[in-house]
């Protein structure tokens, strides 16, 4: 056994999952692990493979994907950006959201002023269990979320079909 693979902190490559690995429990227990020590030393001023946000946390959205009949969506938290800070690009099989937060807080007391602004660029990329083809990938933005529709390729929607199953 490898020690160094123990040590979270140790600089990893950033080598994608393969599209068996992409709704394996415990490949997606793994990633999250490691997002978690990552996060955690980053605070620290441990040296990670992500880079720091100066202590501004929430810069990274939160990603959900779920899975339909017809297709994958996809939602990101983004409160406080707005849409037109948002870029979503689909290469392939990796779809990804990047953009940037920008906050400024100003506060007026008799003669005291006080300005603080916090800016943070975030990037987010997602490997899809399918390579997409066709341009009717849907991307709208209400409220503080993005939801991206991917329509599966018909091959995948008729992949698995439901048995009947009958008593004895």
């Amino acid at each position: 056994m490898d020690l160094k693979s123990l040590i979270p902190w140790r600089e990893k490559s950033q080598t994608p999952a393969n599209r068996e690995d992409f709704f394996d429990p415990m490949v997606t227990f793994r990633r999250e692990v490691d997002r978690m020590f990552d996060d955690f030393l980053n605070g620290f001023g441990g040296s990670t493979s992500r880079p720091m946000t100066n202590g501004w946390q929430g810069v990274t959205p939160v990603i959900g994907v779920a899975e339909t009949e017809k297709d994958m969506v996809i939602t990101a938290e983004l409160p406080g950006v707005s849409e037109k800070e948002v870029e979503v690009t689909l290469a392939g099989d990796i779809l990804t959201i990047k953009g940037e937060k920008k906050a400024e807080h100003e506060q007026k007391n008799g003669d005291a002023y006080y300005m603080e602004r916090r800016f943070g660029s975030f990037s987010r990329s997602l490997r899809l269990p399918f390579e997409v083809k066709d341009e009717k990938v849907n991307a709208k933005y209400d409220k503080g979320v993005l939801t991206i529709r991917v329509p599966k390729p018909a091959e995948i929607q008729n992949a698995a079909r439901r048995i009947e199953v009958k008593a004895a």
